[in-house]
């Protein structure tokens, strides 16, 4: 059996070539350049860099101050920032202008993440819907000829451009008559009321936050506005024979509520004073305006009280004062007793004649 010799640590190949490594002279960078100033070379315009000129290192790379520039206007980078594309590095600004896409909301330039969308850019925070303003960049969007909205939105919007509602539950379109809750439009079928837990229909009714059937609402005693169809919790107008909302009493023309103010009835309809004068009131018979306010009769005509005068002196009538009629104008007493006898006896006989 042969046996085997143990050699010392030191004498094996292994120890030798680590220590042979370790006594070679480390001078190179991570890019093969020597790091000895008298041997690295600028990686712009690969002259060398003497020992005694200042050097920059960026990423490993060596360059001298006045080539580490802007590839486009070959200005030293402002605060030693810069970015860089297809291998070349550019300032800010230069990058901005050759690279950077301009958003369609804010038209800033985009510096990071852009929302690509309709053939346009946009920052995520500036890609909203148009109606409700929630941004899109995570939800997704509907796209129409020129507008983009969320869904629901979009939903909403179909329904308007068919004539009809859209359910703010299911986002489907509402055909036949949709139910109003709390000011949005829902399918009835949704609901059950809140009394029975019947299936609702169409002709349900809000209630104190609740909805109810019409059997149901009926029973809890509450007037009904006789514009909306909806209860009245608040005050009450009673006019017309009907009750109504203090916002929903309006004028038929202008739509203004009265909030105690006069209106006038015709037909079945309430007007304001000013619209119903100029709808139904007299038109004075000298200055061919509606008559807003009192108006004076005479002569088979309706006058403005301010109109009411004498058409020589222009003295104010009154309805006790006498006046006589000359060529269809209003004449007082004192400007027709001025008249020649003759004209005032031919004008009495006219009077005579007509009366007959």
């Amino acid at each position: 059996m042969t046996s085997l010799k143990l050699q010392g640590l030191q004498e094996s190949e292994l120890y030798r070539r680590r220590h042979e490594r370790q006594d070679e002279p480390n001078d190179t960078s991570t890019n093969g350049q020597s790091m000895n100033p008298s041997q690295a070379s600028c990686t712009h315009c690969h002259e060398v860099i003497r020992s005694a000129e200042p050097v920059l290192n960026s990423c490993g790379q060596l360059y001298h101050p006045r080539c580490f520039v802007c590839a486009q206007c070959f200005q030293p980078f402002p605060d030693e920032l810069f970015y860089e594309y297809d291998g070349r590095r550019y300032c800010e600004n230069d990058f901005k202008k050759l690279y950077a896409p301009i958003c369609a909301t804010c038209v800033q330039f985009i510096i990071g993440r852009v929302i690509k969308a309709l053939g346009k850019n946009w920052h995520p925070e500036c890609f909203r819907c148009q109606n409700c303003k929630t941004q899109l960049s995570e939800i997704g969007f509907v796209g129409g000829p020129g507008r983009h909205l969320c869904r629901p939105c979009h939903a909403e919007q179909k329904a308007l451009d068919l004539g009809c509602h859209a359910c703010h539950r299911c986002q489907q379109l509402v055909e036949g008559r949709a139910l109003v809750y709390k000011g949005d439009y829902y399918h009835p079928d949704h609901f059950n009321c809140h009394s029975c837990r019947k299936e609702l229909t169409s002709d349900a009714r809000e209630l104190g936050g609740h909805l109810y059937c019409l059997p149901c609402h009926d029973k809890q005693g509450v007037p009904v506005c006789a514009a909306c169809h909806r209860p009245i919790e608040g005050r009450v107008i009673n006019a017309m024979g009907k009750q109504w909302h203090v916002e929903h009493f309006v004028c038929t023309t202008c739509e203004k509520p009265f909030r105690g103010q006069r209106h006038f009835e015709r037909r079945g309809l309430a007007y304001c004073e000013t619209h119903y004068n100029q709808l139904f009131g007299d038109v004075c018979y000298h200055c061919n305006h509606v008559i807003d306010g009192d108006v004076v009769s005479a002569l088979n005509k309706a006058w403005c009280i301010g109109c009411f005068s004498c058409s020589i002196c222009n003295v104010k009538l009154s309805r006790r004062s006498k006046f006589v009629e000359f060529d269809m104008k209003l004449l007082c007493k004192k400007c027709y007793e001025k008249f020649p006898l003759e004209l005032k006896k031919r004008l009495k006989k006219l009077a005579a004649a007509e009366k007959k």
